[in-house]
Order: structure tokens, then sequence, then C-alpha cells
């Protein structure tokens, strides 16, 4: 198969320094087609998913990439389609703007902290986040088997949330509230469903698994992150 570059995304976010969470964006990663015996993997989210603030070796999807080559399943580079600062219903104009056209194996889905930071509803983050899902199964030759939700990491543990002004504890109990949300959904479609939020708290004391804008994870919690969801990915693949 011809090698190609996939399309980027450059999407500009109104009013996003004081909006979203995540701060300036960032264009999606570029990505190139692997041999059709790879497996390839779509990776669905924002600046959680693109690693903001670390390289990219070290962001989740590519470290999770890695444990499944330690394993001798050699999956293609991911395609990511994320933005720093992207809410539900900005990931869904972005996979449309970027006219995928290919199935995946596998896709993992992890978007919401943008709906938390802005204080959108949660009905609006259940309507998107379901819509999100379908496309994510849609995305995987219709096998909700083969997509992986990750639960929204609590981004008031850090060092940028203890000092923004906000309850950390009304951070965390919305945060939980959210993900009660995606949690549902996710196992009525019968999607996987992985939870990294308890670990992500662990930032509150533990400044080695935040990256050095005091906000994002660092490479080590992402590890974390790719080690907890590399089993579930394995079993799909038996």
């Amino acid at each position: 198969m011809k090698l190609t570059v996939t399309f980027i995304l450059l999407v500009v976010l109104l009013g996003c320094g004081k909006d979203s969470i995540n701060g300036m964006n960032i264009p999606v990663v570029p990505k190139t087609d692997p041999p059709a015996s790879h497996p390839t993997y779509l990776a669905l989210g924002d600046s959680y998913t693109i690693g903001e603030a670390v390289s990219q070796a070290e962001s989740f999807p590519y470290q999770l990439k890695a444990n499944l080559n330690q394993v001798a399943l050699t999956v293609s580079a991911p395609q990511i389609v994320a933005v720093t600062g992207w809410t539900t219903g900005e990931l869904l104009a972005g996979i449309k703007a970027a006219r995928l056209t290919s199935k995946y194996d596998f896709v993992t889905l992890l978007i919401g902290v943008n709906n938390q930071y802005r204080g959108n509803s949660i009905e609006l983050y259940r309507a998107e986040f379901k819509e999100l899902l379908n496309t994510a199964i849609a995305f995987a030759n219709g096998n909700p088997a083969h997509v992986f939700v990750i639960s929204i990491p609590d981004w008031g543990a850090t060092p940028f949330g203890a000092q923004s002004g906000r309850d950390v504890k009304t951070i965390a109990k919305e945060i939980d509230d959210f993900n009660a949300v995606n949690k549902q959904e996710t196992l009525n479609a019968g999607a996987g469903y992985t939870d990294i939020t308890p670990g992500s708290r662990k930032a509150a004391t533990d400044v080695s698994l935040v990256a050095s804008d005091g906000l994002h994870p660092s490479g080590k919690m992402y590890k974390e992150w790719a080690d907890a969801l590399s089993p579930s990915i394995l079993k799909t693949f038996k």
C-alpha cells in the first residue's frame, strides 16, 4: 500500500484561553498508512489523546502501541483525531471535517473534560457522547467490543487545578458525574471501559504524574493508562 499523509485538522476554538481546560489548539497527529496485515488504530479525543506537553512517544496512544508491539501484536501508528480544548461537540465536528473513510481494528475514545470545565450540561454531554460512541463503533467495523472508552481524568488534582480558584471537591464531583454518564452509555453499547480517574487523582501528591505545564499528565501517567488498556485490547485479537 502506498504511504499517504493523513489530513491534518487545524481548528481555532473561540475563546480558547478561558473556555478550554486544555489551553492552545494542537493539530491532529499525522499518520502514514500501515501494511494491511497490521491492526489499525483510531484514537479520538482532545489534549489527553494528543499528549499535550509531552513527546509523541509518551502519549498514551503511542505507549499503547508500544505495549502491544512488545507482546508481538504489531499495531500500526495510531491515526489521531483530536485537538486540544475540544468538547464532545467539537470532536463530532472534527471527525466530520476529517472525512475518514477507513475502518479500524480498534478505536479509543476519551472526551469530556472541556464539557465539564465550560459548565456544559450533563444532558448535552450524554447526547453527544452517545453519538460519538456510535461513530466509534461504526469506525470499528460495527463491533462495539473493539471500542475502548477511557474515563475523564480529574484535572482538579493537578497543580493547575489547585491554583485555579475553583473548588477541587466540586471539580471531582462533576468529573465523577460526567464519568457516570460515559460509563453507563459505554456499557449499554457493549464497548470496553477503562477507569483511569482514581489513578489521575494521585497527581495531588505525586508531581511526577504531571507534565511540565502543571496540568496535563506526564509520560509516566500515560504509561499507566496504556498499561490498563493493553489487556482488554489484546483479548480482541486472540
